[in-house]
């Protein structure tokens, strides 16, 4: 008789357990956790990138992406040009969204004819200075970089967006 209401007890604590993880399995399904960029590592990443420009003799304006697309920060350089702003924004939006570096979309897209079109899409900017920012090999947001001087300065002051102690940075 004992082991029978055991064995009861114990087959119904499984169906209990086996329940739980069915709706964990289905929640799951539903819900995702994604790591994000957030307002201090914004700043201190337009910090960090103004000092490298500054190396370069170089104002720029920057803009900060978080990984859903939302603008974190949106900077004009002093004595950048008022369009760059918007292009920083476009660049970083662009890099995000096809979570590849803007010099290196632009280069692909001129060799493929296929690809060339990707410019006429409203939001999608073809020009370098746009990088995806990861954290563990995951995309956590974008930057965006122009007034640098010239597709490689753009696309270099871009990637030097890294806070390298605690992982973030512009490559996976």
């Amino acid at each position: 008789m004992k082991n029978a209401i055991l064995l009861f007890l114990l087959s119904t604590s499984l169906s209990f357990a086996q329940k739980d993880k069915e709706e964990k399995d289905n929640i799951d399904s539903y819900v995702t956790s994604i790591d994000n960029l957030t307002q201090k590592a914004a700043f201190e990443l337009v910090n960090r990138v103004n000092h490298f420009a500054s190396t370069l003799n170089k104002e720029v304006s920057v803009a900060i992406l978080d990984a859903s697309g939302s603008i974190i920060v949106l900077t004009s350089g002093d004595s950048v040009g008022p369009h760059n702003t918007e292009a920083s924004r476009r660049k970083a939006y662009t890099s995000l969204s096809t979570k590849t570096a803007t010099l290196q979309l632009l280069r692909n897209a001129e060799q493929n004819s296929d690809t060339k079109n990707l410019n006429s899409l409203p939001e999608l900017l073809l020009l370098s200075g746009g990088s995806p920012i990861y954290y563990k090999g995951n995309i956590i947001g974008s930057i965006g970089v122009s007034g640098g001087g010239g597709p490689e300065n753009d696309d270099l002051i871009a990637k030097s967006a890294a806070i390298t102690e605690i992982g973030i940075t512009t490559t996976k």
